[in-house]
């Protein structure tokens, strides 16, 4: 795991900071990686892991990634406008605008599955159907989302998403899309977020992965289960998604899922550091310049306010390359960032490196990203941002 100073500081040297760049050579060898550990089934790209089409695209073209998971349905359509095709929704949506912009487009229909675990939604694509004039066009497709979260009893370990658990749960809600005659159910998603997202650090490691490995017992058999009543009730062979890039292995075992999500992987922030299913490679960093020194042992930089989402905690901070430290009154500032250091302290206009504990969150900070391959840049791209577009 790269600690030491960047390959690309000289190569970025010109250009004020912020400055964010992915190194190619680790953004490909994760590729690789997740591809191996899929076992030949197909990857979806989870696009909020990323929020860079060039780097999106980049990972379609590898034999072995298939589709998009979107997180928003205007991206979605976004996407398809730009020539993605197949994006699947990760997450309900209820933009009224977007909804009635894809039951209006015959090629956005073809291309986009919808998310549902509530008859509710349901209910509100039928009405943007019937508000938009009942266009023809295909059925609109959706996913149903089935909780994987980990139950003993009224105790539930994992994501709080959908509230549908079991057979009964998602046959009668797939009966329900069925019944309007406009909608189609395409697939079903089982998201094991506690088992993908979740590190193994420290002294509760062993815990996390006794959770983990009774959480994929439990879905190994409720998932079958699931997937098998669904297919006897609709007739037909559905889309089974699962996994995240921290469970891809575990999930893939599962003969009965059809494709996996990952896209955290293609990055490898701090967050996924302790995890013993893969060996991450760090690809995406940002940099930092220093404009002040208030003490002999603090270096102040400009900018560096990114900590990701989640349970607050210093584990959601961006971790500094240097060997800096936070300052516990100011941590990571919305305009500067005082970083104490035990020996030699970067100098005014040096820069400070940097990588964030998710993925994707930190782009929406950048209107463009370096691609660099050792020392030099390859190539200048737009972000989700620097494309004027922003999701939630």
């Amino acid at each position: 795991m790269r600690t030491s100073a960047a390959p690309w500081q000289e190569a970025t040297a010109g250009i004020p900071g912020p400055v964010a760049v992915v190194d190619l050579e680790s953004f490909e060898a994760n590729a690789r990686d997740l591809l191996a550990r899929a076992q030949g089934t197909p990857v979806r790209v989870a696009s909020k892991s990323l929020r860079v089409r060039a780097l999106i695209d980049k990972a379609l073209a590898s034999p072995g990634f298939a589709g998009v998971m979107a997180f928003s349905l205007a991206e979605a359509l976004w996407l398809v406008e730009q020539g993605v095709r197949d994006v699947l929704l990760g997450y309900p949506s209820v933009d009224r605008r977007a909804l009635s912009s894809l039951v209006s487009d015959t090629r956005a229909r073809e291309q986009i599955t919808l998310m549902v675990d509530d008859v509710a939604q349901v209910a509100l694509v039928e009405r943007a159907i019937t508000r938009a004039g009942s266009p023809d066009g295909p059925p609109v497709q959706v996913c149903l989302d089935v909780d994987a979260g980990l139950r003993f009893g009224p105790v539930h370990v994992g994501p709080r998403r959908s509230p549908v658990h079991d057979v009964a749960d998602a046959v009668a809600l797939a009966r329900a899309v069925e019944r309007t005659g406009r909608l189609r159910v395409r697939g079903v998603m089982f998201y094991e977020g506690q088992v993908a997202g979740v590190n193994e650090a420290g002294v509760r490691g062993p815990v996390v992965r006794a959770m983990k490995r009774a959480s994929m017992a439990q879905l190994a058999q409720r998932r079958p289960a699931v997937v098998g009543a669904l297919q006897a009730e609709l007739g037909r062979a559905l889309l089974v998604n699962g996994g995240g890039s921290g469970s891809v292995a575990e999930t893939v075992a599962d003969p009965t899922v059809t494709e996996v999500t990952a896209g955290s992987g293609l990055y490898c922030p701090t967050l996924f550091d302790h995890y013993r299913a893969f060996t991450p490679r760090p690809a995406a960093y940002f940099g930092l310049d220093v404009v002040r020194h208030p003490t002999r042992h603090i270096a102040t930089l400009f900018g560096g306010g990114y900590p990701a989402s989640g349970p607050a905690g210093s584990d959601r901070l961006p971790a500094p390359l240097s060997g800096g430290a936070y300052l516990s009154t100011e941590g990571a500032g919305e305009v500067q960032t005082p970083l104490r250091y035990r020996s030699e302290v970067p100098a005014i206009g040096d820069r400070v490196w940097f990588r964030h504990a998710k993925a994707g969150e930190m782009m929406e900070r950048f209107d463009v990203v370096h691609l660099v391959r050792g020392g030099r840049i390859e190539e200048t791209v737009p972000t989700y941002r620097g494309e004027s577009r922003t999701f939630g």
